[in-house]
C-alpha cells in the first residue's frame, strides 16, 4: 500500500476554538503544533483513518435515517466514540449545535449530527454489538 496517513486540512478562522473543541474536548490528540509567525496549524491524531466515497443516493439515504431530512454537505467528518450521547452531550456544551440526537440506526450503530467549529458538519458515531445471527 502506498497511502500510509489521511489528512484532512480545514482553514478556520476561529483557530483557537477549533482546536479546543476538537484536542480538548473531543479528545483528539495533539500530534504536531506549529506557529511560524501568526501562521498556526495544530495535526491531531484521530485513530484510524479511512476514506467513505459515498453517491448523491447514499448521502441522502443516510440523512433521512439519522436526522430526517437531507443536511449533509458534500463533505462530513465521522469519529467513532465510546458513547455516543455521552460525547454529544460534551460536544453540544462546548459550542457545537446538535442537528440530530443519538440514534440507532438499522445497522446497530448510536449515531449523532452536529454542526461543530471550523464549520464542520460532523458525525458522532457508536459501534453496538452487532445482533446474533440466527440459529437454524
Amino acid at each position: 500500500m502506498n497511502v500510509r496517513q489521511l489528512r484532512v486540512v480545514v482553514e478556520t478562522e476561529n483557530y483557537e476554538q477549533a482546536v479546543h473543541f476538537y484536542r480538548d474536548v473531543l479528545g483528539l490528540g495533539e500530534e504536531l503544533a506549529l506557529d511560524s509567525g501568526g501562521a498556526r496549524v495544530t495535526v491531531l491524531a484521530a485513530g484510524r483513518a479511512t476514506l467513505e466515497l459515498a453517491n448523491p443516493a447514499q448521502r441522502k439515504m443516510i440523512d433521512e435515517l439519522e436526522v430526517g431530512r437531507q443536511v449533509s454537505p458534500r463533505i462530513r467528518l465521522a469519529f467513532e466514540v465510546q458513547d455516543a450521547a455521552t460525547t454529544t452531550q460534551r460536544l453540544a456544551q462546548a459550542g457545537a449545535l446538535q442537528v440530530a440526537p443519538p440514534t440507532r440506526t438499522p445497522w446497530n450503530s448510536i449515531n449523532a449530527r452536529l454542526d461543530a467549529p471550523a464549520e464542520l458538519h460532523i458525525t458522532i458515531f457508536e459501534e453496538r454489538d452487532q445482533p446474533a445471527a440466527p440459529q437454524g
